[in-house]
């Protein structure tokens, strides 16, 4: 028997994903990381990316995140993020509309612009048209 681990994605607003998976990618803070069934326990941050996993059964599954935690066991991962949206409940024309104005808020170098906040946005809406490419 294959051995598989749980993976749940929850927001503030709702439970996004519970199911078992065969592996599990994710980007953390410090780079990206994957993680299989038995994988030793650590807690990290993620930020901005794609959260994908291999189902139990059927094909590979594509996730936005815009930032939150990873706890890691060897039987479970529990996202608590910010924000996640399965690939095809992304809107790509928002999302386009997103990075348009974020990186015209970054090109304006105005002394009133919060950088960070821009650059983080920046992140978010170019994971989500990324990940949009990738509905079925």
């Amino acid at each position: 028997m294959e051995e598989k681990i749980l993976l749940e994605i929850v927001t503030p607003d709702r439970l996004i994903v519970s199911e078992e998976a065969e592996d599990i990618n994710a980007p953390g803070s410090l780079g990206d990381f994957g993680v299989l069934p038995g994988h030793t326990p650590f807690l990290t941050t993620l930020r901005a990316g794609e959260i994908s996993y291999k189902p139990a059964k059927g094909e590979r599954k594509y996730f936005s995140v815009s930032w939150g935690y990873a706890e890691v066991r060897p039987d479970k991962m529990i996202i608590l993020a910010d924000a996640a949206e399965k690939a095809e409940e992304i809107d790509l024309a928002r999302a386009q509309q997103a990075l348009q104005r974020a990186e015209e808020r970054l090109k304006s170098r105005a002394p009133d612009i919060d950088v960070e906040r821009a650059e983080a946005a920046f992140a978010r809406a170019l994971a989500r048209i990324q990940i949009a490419g990738r509905k079925k």
